[in-house]
């Protein structure tokens, strides 16, 4: 049996820091994304791809805002929703294209994910996660008082609004992506961490205005379609323990307990690698045979030859 990998890609495989965020720039961006994915399959494995949208999703928020005067504004979920469509597209093209060049004949399906969230999460009493652009402080009052949104001040750039990052739970389409796995599709499921919904109490689901973690929802989606491995891929080959110091040194191969030690001594920080490491063990812990944190550059020797941060369990 084919080993089934779920790839999460970092944003730097759809927009690289100081482009515009063309269509063009990301289509080149994908591309050569896609050119490291179709290696994996081409190898044999059965490949389930997720992805950020964090420039994507702030790009359409300002285009919200630009055009609110015209035609009525979208709420962040509905957005979120978008980029799965745009960012799939691309994503269903370029490797499509890629591995028909190959000679593979497989097609690439993206499907439009619900993550469900808990509505009695922390996160929602505390909202941290900004969205959107910058305005200046008397807008950001009036939506708080007319709104009941919250904002901070960032960094003296202006006011940012802020929204929960709660914690995945679930998958509303985990059949319905399991079934595409199983048929040989390769499937893109789960961008940008997801539409985050709720479950009411009638069973149904509502979408709430939050951000979730692609990382921590990646491994979600690699947990219920049981895949073997989880490989994250973001703009470096390695997690590191004491960053930024001379002591710095690359985690290699490393097995479960000892990993946790060092998230618990804080080594890996919330804004960058924390996130990473953290659902990579919550995947070795839960019975997936490894996970891998490395660099997009380096996808298949991760998988193959261990470059990178491979994590065991012990």
């Amino acid at each position: 049996m084919p080993k089934v990998i779920t790839v999460a890609l970092g944003g730097n495989a759809i927009n690289k820091p100081g482009q515009k965020g063309t269509a063009e720039e990301q289509f080149t961006n994908v591309q050569n994304t896609t050119r490291q994915i179709a290696k994996m399959i081409k190898k044999g494995y059965k490949v389930i791809v997720t992805h950020g949208n964090g420039p994507q999703v702030g790009t359409i928020l300002i285009q919200q805002e630009a055009g609110s005067k015209q035609v009525p504004p979208m709420t962040l979920d509905i957005c979120g929703s978008q980029t799965q469509g745009q960012i799939g597209y691309m994503i269903q093209q370029s490797l499509g294209n890629e591995l028909k060049s190959a000679g593979i004949d497989k097609t690439v399906v993206s499907v439009v994910t619900q993550v469900v969230v808990d509505k009695n999460d922390e996160a929602f009493k505390n909202p941290r996660k900004p969205v959107g652009p910058f305005f200046d402080e008397e807008h950001a009052k009036k939506m708080m008082i007319e709104k009941g949104e919250s904002w901070i001040e960032d960094a003296g750039r202006g006011w940012r609004k802020v929204v929960a990052s709660p914690i995945p739970k679930g998958i509303v389409e985990i059949e319905a992506i399991k079934s595409l796995v199983s048929a040989g599709f390769m499937v893109v499921a789960s961008g940008g961490g997801g539409i985050p919904v709720i479950v009411n109490d009638d069973c149904t689901y509502s979408g709430v205005e939050a951000v979730i973690d692609k990382d921590r929802a990646g491994e979600v989606l690699a947990e219920e379609v049981k895949a073997d491995v989880l490989m994250i891929l973001t703009d470096v080959p390695y997690a590191a323990i004491n960053y930024g110091t001379p002591e710095q040194k690359n985690v290699e191969t490393i097995k479960l307990s000892e990993i946790k030690k060092y998230f618990d001594e804080g080594h890996f920080k919330a804004g960058s690698m924390g996130p990473k490491v953290a659902s990579a063990i919550k995947f070795v812990e839960n019975g997936g045979e490894k996970a891998i944190i490395t660099s997009l550059e380096n996808a298949l020797e991760g998988l193959e030859n261990g470059k990178g941060t491979v994590i065991i369990s012990d």
